[in-house]
């Protein structure tokens, strides 16, 4: 009896003191008290002369949703200055396919020399390997 006494305190005393605690066995999640913000009232709208659509009437809302998005943010095709469209009048147009066109084993190129070909076949990695090479005069 004379054990078990302060065994079974001291097994109280930490049950009653694990609910303090913010989690463990008895901890659960509780709101947090300072993110709770009130709403603003709803205010009756002042425009009231929506009419519903015809039968058969084109949707006011055509396109894709991408495209709306689009539309929203930046608020279609903005005007071309007479610099800029000048400057691309000059340029001429790109045809539609170059980006796969210039991957091509027949497209023309610049050779740029040796030292560029020593980088483009340079073997991928963190440069571990890499040694510098400073010549003594």
């Amino acid at each position: 009896m004379t054990k078990t006494l302060p065994f079974a305190i001291a097994g109280a005393a930490l049950l009653l003191t694990s609910g303090c605690a913010s989690g463990g066995l008895l901890g659960r999640d509780r709101p947090d008290e300072f993110a709770v913000q009130r709403q603003a009232p709803l205010v009756v709208p002042p425009d009231f002369n929506l009419v519903p659509p015809a039968p058969g009437a084109p949707r006011p809302a055509e396109g894709t949703a991408s495209q709306q998005a689009l539309e929203a943010l930046f608020g279609g095709p903005a005007a071309r200055s007479g610099v800029e469209t000048s400057a691309l009048e000059r340029a001429g147009r790109a045809d539609p396919g170059i980006r796969s066109a210039v991957g091509d084993a027949g497209t023309n190129t610049v050779a740029k020399g040796t030292v560029t070909r020593d980088i483009l076949a340079a073997p991928t990695g963190a440069g571990g390997a890499a040694q510098a090479v400073i010549p003594t005069p």
